[in-house]
């Protein structure tokens, strides 16, 4: 039986899923109880599109033992990519439940809360993992981009800052905390975190385009055409590139008449 398995193992680390199926099968022939090769198979299933099938033998596998993470994961995974968030709450309240000490659960359910757009719920979740785990930068970005949403722009900008502590490389972070900023009318602030963000990426495009407005609005037309003209050089798209080519334009004009 040991070599069965780690025939069906060698053939899942291969991706030969048709291949993973039989084999798993077979050795489930004679471990009918066996929650964790119920689990790969439902994942061989999963990868092959059978999801119906995948469905199937996750359950299966929780059936035998409620106390597997990974099966909750997978199978919660599975409902989110067909965006069907209310199966996947359920399976991870459950989990939760079950597993109240696993905060890698409570993180799926919160995310999953934030795409379903139950955003108290998502906040709730993310609380409680920051009360067990106050250096979780990723719950504090979880919870910077949620209050974003919610339009509570102090609060997002605090969190943002509490990633930052902990991640101070990540030109993403300091690009969506330059948008709380913004979106809060502190300009310099967040012309400094725009900034920042291309200082760690030469080539973030994104935060070129927002300096060139924002240097716009304040009437700095020579840095506005000065981050536009790098923004057209780092690979967007040719549409944008006339459209913005065209701003620049008008800025040379309204300068050339002051």
């Amino acid at each position: 039986m040991d070599e069965q398995l780690e025939k069906a193992l060698e053939l899942f680390k291969k991706k030969e899923w048709a291949k993973a199926i039989d084999a798993f099968s077979q050795i489930l022939e004679e471990e009918t109880d066996n929650a964790e090769l119920y689990n790969n198979l439902a994942l061989c299933y999963h990868y092959t599109g059978e999801q119906e099938q995948a469905e199937k033998f996750f359950l299966k596998s929780l059936s035998l033992n409620p106390q597997l993470p990974e099966v909750y994961i997978n199978l919660a995974d599975l409902y989110f990519k067909q965006k069907n968030f209310a199966d996947a709450v359920g399976l991870l309240q459950t989990a939760t439940c079950e597993l109240p000490e696993n905060l890698v659960l409570k993180h799926f359910l919160a995310r999953v809360f934030m795409e379903d757009a139950q955003l108290d719920l998502a906040i709730d979740e993310l609380d409680k993992i920051l009360e067990e785990q106050p250096e979780n930068y990723d719950a504090y970005y979880d919870l910077a981009r949620v209050y974003f949403e919610l339009g509570d722009y102090h609060l997002a900008i605090e969190n943002f800052e509490n990633v930052i502590k902990y991640k101070e490389d990540n030109e993403w972070v300091y690009y969506y905390l330059a948008q709380a900023y913004e979106a809060n009318n502190e300009v310099d602030r967040a012309i400094s975190n725009y900034l920042k963000s291309i200082t760690i990426s030469e080539q973030f495009y994104p935060a070129y385009k927002k300096l060139g407005v924002l240097f716009l609005a304040r009437d700095d037309y020579e840095d506005a055409i000065e981050y536009f003209e790098d923004y057209i050089k780092l690979g967007v798209a040719d549409e944008e590139i006339e459209s913005v080519k065209t701003i620049i334009e008008r800025i040379k004009k309204i300068k050339s008449e002051k």
